[in-house]
């Protein structure tokens, strides 16, 4: 297990990583990933289901819930169209993206408004962390959705 520990690191570290957040100028592989992550939550907020689904790898996994993985597409779709009718308007902080080969880090503190089936106003807010692959073609789609990454720390007492 160490052996491959330090092999990982020895990855990690030699590997090409680059950030962009707001404030620095974004490389064109920046854009494109931050572009996945625009895409879906645009789609989203027009309640476009498939056009969110189509920002994700069919094998993505998504947090709706903290500690609870979500990666069946008709389940995640169902989520999604479930949410959706909240009427969410999300709003992000700065954007980070990490890029290290072929798999991007994207990480923004976000807050949501909406209402309630019975019209009340609702809101949630968080810290998206998504992996995102990069695809044959040269796009990004998600792999990883969490949008409660701040959870742990709540849970730490921080």
């Amino acid at each position: 297990m160490k052996h491959a520990f330090a092999w990982l690191m020895a990855l990690v570290l030699s590997a090409p990583i680059t950030l962009a957040a707001e404030g620095k100028p974004m490389t064109t592989e920046h854009q494109q990933v931050l572009k996945t992550i625009t895409t879906m939550s645009t789609a989203f907020m027009a309640k476009d289901i498939d056009g969110v689904m189509a920002t994700y790898e069919d094998t993505a996994t998504v947090m709706f819930e903290p500690g609870q993985p979500v990666s069946d597409p008709d389940t995640l779709r169902a989520m999604f169209t479930g949410m959706s009718a909240v009427d969410p308007v999300f709003e992000f902080g700065e954007h980070e993206v990490f890029i290290a080969g072929d798999t991007a880090l994207h990480i923004t503190p976000w807050q949501m408004s909406g209402r309630a089936p019975d019209g009340a106003e609702i809101g949630q807010s968080g810290l998206s962390v998504a992996v995102l692959r990069r695809q044959p073609d040269g796009t990004w789609l998600m792999v990883i959705d969490n949008p409660h990454g701040a959870q742990l720390l709540a849970s730490q007492g921080s």
